[in-house]
């Protein structure tokens, strides 16, 4: 972005950032108007242009603001107390929470996994992915020096394969087609049932996780 943007009110940017959220996440890159963007955020078309140089530039700092907002609720859950089952659990909980409250980020979120346009979406997944990458990562390697998670898997890896799920529960709490095939594969009320979906995720991450001859559930 340039940096007249970042001297424009906190309240009309957040207007931009909404608008622009939307108009990608309901669109897509390809067909997202910078014109809609700038009617539904109350600014005009030379404003955008102003702030940005362009529609990429516009998306990946969305993008960006976007995940320095996520990374704020990890950092909270990673500096609070406990162990790893008690942070992971609490993970669960705000993919639960956040999904349900803003569906269009994580629509958006479906849309990039979609783009075939490579200087598009290469950019923007480092700006994504990274924080947590980093976070879990982090998580991973500290319940390792506990003796929590087993020693003999890289934690890089285990916090790709931990991600990955969690990816498919934000998916699966704001997406039509990942909602319904949660509903096929497990039940018709399975949005009623939070704290199933959260116990029998943890027991099932405790199991893959927990060091050989060590029984998961112990650590808290």
């Amino acid at each position: 972005m340039k940096e007249l943007f970042g001297r424009i009110s906190e309240e009309k940017r957040n207007r931009i950032f909404e608008a622009s959220v939307n108009e990608f996440a309901h669109n897509g890159y390809e067909h997202a108007n910078i014109n809609v963007i700038a009617a539904n955020a109350g600014v005009s078309v030379g404003s955008i242009y102003k702030y940005f140089e362009n529609k990429q530039d516009l998306f990946l700092t969305t993008v960006k603001h976007c995940a320095l907002g996520l990374k704020s609720i990890l950092e909270g859950v990673m500096q609070s107390a406990g162990g790893w089952k008690s942070r992971v659990r609490a993970i669960l909980r705000i993919v639960q929470k956040h999904s349900r409250e803003h569906r269009v980020v994580i629509q958006l979120y479906s849309e990039m996994a979609a783009q075939c346009n490579a200087g598009v979406v290469l950019p923007a997944v480092e700006e994504m992915e990274s924080i947590s990458a980093e976070l879990y990562s982090d998580l991973i390697r500290q319940a390792q020096r506990e003796h929590i998670v087993r020693e003999d898997c890289d934690p890089k890896m285990l916090a790709f394969l931990m991600d990955n799920l969690f990816m498919m529960f934000q998916f699966s709490y704001a997406c039509d087609y990942y909602r319904e095939r949660f509903k096929v594969y497990v039940d018709r009320d399975i949005f009623e049932r939070d704290d199933f979906v959260v116990d029998q995720t943890m027991r099932f991450l405790e199991s893959a996780f927990a060091p050989t001859g060590r029984t998961p559930g112990r650590e808290p």
